[in-house]
């Protein structure tokens, strides 16, 4: 399934596929892949873009036209933030070994 909105996303915010894959944790052709459709994209990295591009999981997938996020709880955001900096620190230290 290509991910056009992906592509739309990025481009209206002027960045480069590295840029967002390094944020994401993944790499360059990765995020590649996932937006032209050529990889499925696992759900976990579906939610990080989600919530990188402050959108929703369904305006990605093209399920709906609102760009607007879903409510979320104050737990799952700090949640996932959490998550994200614990990985892109543990990341730093392996790419620095």
């Amino acid at each position: 399934m290509r991910l056009e909105r992906l592509r739309e996303l990025r481009e209206e915010r002027d960045l480069k596929q590295s840029a967002i894959a390094a944020d994401l944790n993944i790499t360059q052709k990765a995020y590649s892949n996932y937006e032209t459709g050529n990889r499925q994209i696992p759900l976990d990295i579906l939610i990080k873009t989600a919530l990188y591009f402050d959108t929703s999981i369904d305006y990605i997938l093209q399920l709906t036209d609102s760009r607007a996020p879903y409510r979320r709880t104050k737990q799952y955001y700090h949640q996932m933030q959490s998550e994200f900096a614990k990985e892109k620190r543990y990341k730093q230290k392996n790419k620095n070994a």
